[in-house]
């Protein structure tokens, strides 16, 4: 009997889990318990319902990447620089502590030969841009969305003989 479509097996789902992480076909159905992962992989992406599935997961995992990315954008654009200034005052003290500071903001920590303590933060204005970048990326992407739509009607209409707007 033939299951539904969509109706994947754990061992199925764990290889798209895996498939769309790291796609290595091989390693991804050994990681998932196959007995002979080399042809179990190439038969597996060759099913519709698996390919499916593995493009699902790998736009998720695109999501929440730029979920993240925005979101770190927006600590280095408006965060606090608080702890790095507490951490330029404290010097030798933030020893054992160190896991208490924010330091999100700072690129980079020097102690050049001086002695003195050099703290240098990512650019703010960069984030903003990128941030702002973001933004616009959002409205085209839904503006494309838009065109295609209306332009996928208009040829619908023309090929039922109606008039495209």
């Amino acid at each position: 009997m033939r299951r539904k479509s969509g109706d994947l097996t754990g061992r199925e789902k764990r290889f798209c889990e895996i498939y769309a992480l790291g796609g290595d076909a091989p390693a991804a159905a050994l990681a998932a318990g196959y007995d002979t992962p080399g042809k179990a992989g190439v038969s597996l992406l060759s099913r519709d319902d698996i390919n499916a599935e593995v493009s699902r997961l790998y736009e998720k995992r695109l999501r929440n990447a730029r979920q993240k990315a925005y979101a770190g954008y927006e600590k280095i654009a408006y965060g606090s620089v608080n702890d790095a200034v507490r951490l330029l005052f404290e010097g030798d003290a933030f020893g054992a502590d160190g896991n208490e500071y924010d330091l999100f903001n700072v690129a980079e920590i020097k102690r050049p030969k001086e002695g003195a303590l050099e703290i240098k933060f990512f650019d703010r204005l960069k984030a903003l841009e990128k941030l702002e970048q973001y933004g616009r990326d959002d409205e085209n992407s839904s503006s494309d969305f838009y065109r295609a739509l209306v332009n996928g009607i208009g040829n619908l209409k023309n090929e039922e003989g109606g008039d495209a707007q």
